[in-house]
């Protein structure tokens, strides 16, 4: 043969060897356009149902009509339904025409007791009792998004019912800010009451809505995304007297100025910072009830956010050691007690590269960006830790804005541009079928 023809033999041989990637490539651009074109034309329903969530805003553990809404919708799509999952959640399921894993896709349906200042059509005047106190209620960190874009994913698979390789399980979650004092729930509680079995679930993938992230972006990191979250409550116990004479006394006020003065120490000295973050803040402090009085004692409620597991049992040990040790320095006595919360939301670092593609065919791949990990915390979590899970941000601010005057998430300011939606819908959509479809290969 010659080189002539040697060549053309490369050639066709390099072309054979091409070939199935650029046909997958061409058929993965051709399903991501039908998405964005079903996104399109339910987009309308999908901005209806934010403002109905955002109108009727509930709290943790009492989504009641919330979680009606949903089952009736689903139920509409000829899903089997589940309601009364951990209190208030519900899940329904999907199976698709021929055989392949079960994906569940998450969102989380709570409220919080803030009162809402953006001027909107659609703004919450919604008002009830928490905790004792009158409060507005409102959707102040996009939850009302979360579970419209979810409705949407919903509905453009139900419509692709057959050509699904696999089962899609969606969990509407409530509780994710946190149960009531007294009670459980959230994802945890989700998952003891077997929200991941039957049929049991292989992989889930969750969202969040971000204010200050421009709409059209997704944010994502692999690994540690977001933190654990611990909360610690330290009682100081000192001897009461009169405040003209505290050496007759001990003061737990005092002492519990030092042991927080300690306790910043732990992370700004004891800390290795350059491996993980780590933050120890004091939210509460309640003591005395005179001007002329030293108490008896002295309480100091805080939260613990770690994103490594090994710093996080060093960081509980310390407070425990600074704590006891400065009141003793003190003449005083100190408890301290830790609840652990939410563990660190952890992306699985083999499904995150496996479904980064997908992310990047959905939004292009200039508007991904690789996030470093932040200092909040999710309860998504729950899920993370028995089945693989990835968990990303989408834009929600409107374009163009400067992040420093977009509010933030859990205050009366709390906006979202509606357009960013879209991109949450496909992103779910196009993360279910992908997987399914290399899976079942």
């Amino acid at each position: 043969m010659n080189r002539i023809g040697s060549g053309i033999l490369i050639a066709v041989l390099l072309l054979g060897l091409q070939w199935p990637a650029m046909a997958q490539q061409e058929d993965s651009q051709k399903r991501y356009k039908q998405i964005d074109e079903h996104t399109e034309e339910i987009f309308e329903q999908v901005v209806e149902w934010r403002r109905h969530f955002h109108e009727n805003p509930e709290l943790s553990n009492r989504e009641a009509e919330t979680a009606e809404y949903i089952a009736d919708y689903l139920r509409d799509l000829g899903m089997k339904v589940e309601t009364g999952v951990a209190h208030t959640g519900v899940v329904g399921v999907l199976e698709g025409g021929k055989e392949g894993p079960v994906v569940g896709l998450r969102a989380d349906i709570d409220a919080l007791p803030v009162k809402e200042r953006a001027e909107v059509p659609f703004k919450s005047t919604k008002t009830t009792t928490y905790l004792g106190k009158e409060v507005g209620v409102s959707h102040a960190c996009g939850h009302d998004t979360h579970i419209a874009m979810l409705m949407g994913a919903a509905k453009i698979l139900a419509d692709m019912k057959d050509e699904l390789k696999g089962t899609v399980k969606f969990i509407f979650q409530p509780a994710e800010e946190g149960a009531p004092p007294g009670e459980e729930g959230g994802a945890e509680l989700m998952v003891k009451e077997g929200v991941l079995e039957n049929p049991d679930v292989d992989v889930v993938f969750g969202q969040h809505i971000n204010s200050q992230t421009e709409v059209g972006k997704i944010r994502y990191r692999p690994e540690g995304t977001m933190a654990a979250s611990d909360r610690f409550v330290i009682t100081v116990k000192g001897k009461q007297t009169h405040g003209s004479t505290p050496w007759t006394g001990v003061d737990p006020i005092v002492t519990s100025a030092k042991i927080i003065e300690g306790l910043q120490s732990i992370i700004s000295r004891q800390t290795e910072l350059t491996k993980a973050a780590a933050v120890i803040s004091v939210g509460k402090i309640e003591a005395g009830v005179r001007n002329n009085i030293i108490p008896e004692e002295a309480e100091m409620i805080g939260t613990i956010r770690t994103l490594d597991t090994e710093m996080q049992d060093i960081i509980h040990k310390k407070i425990r050691h600074v704590a006891t040790k400065t009141a003793e320095s003190m003449g005083a006595t100190a408890e301290v007690e830790i609840e652990k919360g939410y563990p660190v939301t952890y992306n699985d670092p083999a499904l995150t590269e496996q479904m980064l593609p997908t992310l990047e065919g959905i939004a292009g791949s200039d508007d991904i960006i690789l996030s470093d990990a932040i200092t909040g915390a999710e309860d998504f979590s729950f899920f993370q830790k028995e089945v693989p899970g990835l968990y990303w941000f989408v834009g929600g601010m409107p374009k163009g804005m400067n992040t420093s005057e977009a509010a933030p998430h859990h205050t009366p300011d709390f906006y979202i541009e509606e357009e960013g939606m879209k991109l949450g819908v496909k992103s779910m959509v196009g993360l279910t079928v992908d997987y399914m479809n290399q899976y079942s290969k």
